[in-house]
């Protein structure tokens, strides 16, 4: 792993948008963190950097200026979660940990001062990519246009926090 790159184990799912593997997560708008007491696992809904590539036919005929997707880190330990309010633009690092069980140390900063620390599993998990058009106030509450046939089936905007199936499973 290259320092500071975010070890996808789906990674195609982001092919089209940004080739083979993800741009560094240096300005992201993170949306929400959702922890799961059963992995245990935190889930991080952000928007995504700029694609390198040109956005699908169906996004750009919505008028898509934004791709917003989540990171899902598994077997999470020793996390910490300083006060925040979401939407915040931060930046994403990872870190290997020698500890030859192949996990990572991974920190969300804003403004120099970090806000959330975890260890996690190497591999991460992501899903539930969408396009839409930034609102006001950078708001995302308009509607989405999901990469995922079944995402696009169920949804038309991003689900309230409380749905367990868009936060838990990606």
């Amino acid at each position: 792993m290259t320092p500071n790159s975010i070890p996808l184990r789906n990674g195609e799912v982001l092919a089209s948008l940004y080739g083979a593997g993800l741009p560094p997560l240096e300005s992201v708008r993170l949306r929400s963190v959702h922890l799961n007491w059963r992995g245990p696992g935190v889930t991080l809904r952000l928007d995504l950097p700029a694609p390198s590539l040109p956005l699908p036919e169906d996004w750009s005929a919505a008028g898509v200026d934004t791709v917003q997707g989540q990171l899902q880190f598994l077997a999470v330990a020793d996390l910490e979660l300083d006060a925040w309010e979401p939407p915040v633009t931060m930046r994403l690092t990872t870190t290997s940990l020698d500890d030859g069980q192949h996990r990572i140390r991974v920190t969300a900063t804003t403004d120099g001062d970090s806000f959330l620390r975890f260890t996690s599993s190497a591999d991460v998990l992501v899903g539930h990519v969408s396009g839409f058009r930034l609102g006001p106030g950078g708001s995302d509450d308009g509607p989405h246009v999901f990469r995922s046939r079944i995402d696009s089936m169920r949804h038309t905007t991003v689900p309230d926090s409380c749905e367990k199936t868009f936060y838990e499973r990606l």
